[in-house]
């Protein structure tokens, strides 16, 4: 079904319409909770959370605007509330699984296959040292890169889910960009210097 017949469904209370928009739009709403609150419970009560708020204000939302996006607002704006309620930085176990662009589990144990078990292990520490880079970045910052370089949306489709000016979308991504890469290489730096220290 056309998805502002759905939306029109919903304003009139149908909530079999909300399900059918939930299954759509799930796991880019997880995957967009997941990359900021980096663990998948935490990940799963936001997405729940972004839903629920969805429903109650379906009045509010305006059809000339993109539903997708508005859902990713609302997304941003429950874990930016979450994680400044604990007011601390989010840890990373080693032991949870990755969850991959396309919303994906990577488990971090690969199943028989090609690469050694070294290999095996530096993919999983890029792919946690990436995760903890994006989680130690400013909330302005993490979301703009989560939604451009992990969910690829369109400079349109975030200035709408952000509710800025392209301006502003453009600069904060720019910004976003170099401190990932300086983090990135300053993390990089410190660990060649404790390595020639234990030496």
């Amino acid at each position: 079904m056309d998805e502002k017949k759905l939306l029109a469904k919903v304003k009139k209370g149908d909530l079999e319409s909300f399900n059918i928009l939930v299954e759509k739009y799930q796991k880019h709403v997880y995957n967009i909770a997941y990359r900021f609150m980096g663990s998948r419970e935490d990940a799963s009560d936001a997405a729940q959370e972004a839903f629920l708020k969805a429903y109650r204000s379906i009045s509010k939302f305006r059809n000339d605007a993109s539903f997708k996006t508005w859902l990713y607002h609302i997304t941003a704006n429950v874990c930016r509330d979450e994680l400044r309620k604990r007011k601390n930085t989010s840890v990373i176990s080693l032991d949870v699984p990755i969850m991959g662009d396309d919303g994906q589990e990577i488990d971090r144990q690969l199943k028989s296959g090609n690469p050694s078990p070294e290999e095996q292990f530096e993919v999983k520490e890029n792919q946690s040292f990436v995760q903890e880079v994006i989680n130690s970045l400013p909330e302005d910052y993490r979301i703009i890169l989560i939604l451009r370089e992990l969910q690829g949306l369109s400079y349109e489709e975030i200035t709408e889910a952000l509710n800025c000016s392209m301006g502003t979308v453009k600069s904060r991504l720019s910004r976003a960009r170099k401190l990932f890469k300086d983090k990135i290489i300053n993390i990089r730096e410190q660990n060649d210097i404790s390595k020639r220290q234990v030496r």
